[in-house]
């Protein structure tokens, strides 16, 4: 698929599966809501990223699927390639680069605080900064953008901890970066006990 603009947008996503994501979430609220919360951040990602006027690739964890919430009209889809987080990330940036896009950010697709207009700044932002980043409270990054490939970034980081952030802006020190506002993503029952939108998954337990 040839590029549409000179900016991408790399979404990566799991395989909404019962057992095998938001498993850290579902030890408080069982597998099945888990993965009802999990479908519904899927959909609000689809919301904010759809009018995204950028080319935009969604990479899955496991196998691509043909007939989900991502169109294909909308979404090129491809599958993650790696053995950790940070190497299945670098080579999506990687082959962005080398398929001509000059802006690339990646983001999850589990940040129900995220919003298209964020994603347009974030992408404006890369017109005056080589890479921009977005803090996660939990100490890591719900977003990661640059205009040129930074292997460093996605090497010797312990993914999934609270060093992930503190680690990638040590590699950014001497780099012309911006840090965006701090947003909270959504893996464990206290990120949605207090938010009601996810009242609706979490009526069961309030009754035990």
């Amino acid at each position: 698929m040839r590029p549409k603009t000179n900016s991408l947008l790399l979404i990566f996503t799991r395989n909404p599966e019962l057992g095998k994501c938001k498993t850290r979430l579902a030890k408080t609220v069982g597998d099945k809501i888990a993965l009802d919360i999990y479908r519904f951040l899927l959909e609000h990602t689809v919301t904010i990223t759809t009018k995204l006027e950028v080319d935009k690739q969604v990479y899955y964890s496991e196998e691509i699927w043909e007939k989900d919430v991502w169109s294909p009209d909308v979404y090129h889809k491809k599958l993650q390639k790696g053995g950790d987080l940070g190497t299945r990330m670098w080579n999506a940036f990687r082959d962005g680069f080398q398929e001509g896009f000059d802006k690339i950010i990646v983001i999850g697709s589990d940040i129900y605080e995220l919003s298209q207009t964020d994603l347009e700044n974030a992408f404006r932002v890369l017109d005056h900064h080589d890479y921009v980043i977005g803090p996660a409270q939990d100490g890591g990054y719900y977003l990661l953008g640059m205009k040129s490939s930074h292997q460093t970034l996605f090497q010797n980081k312990a993914w999934g901890t609270e060093t992930v952030l503190s680690d990638t802006l040590e590699d950014l020190k001497k780099e012309n970066y911006a840090v965006l506002e701090t947003r909270n993503d959504v893996d464990l029952y206290e990120d949605i006990k207090d938010i009601a939108v996810f009242q609706q998954f979490l009526k069961h337990l309030n009754h035990d």
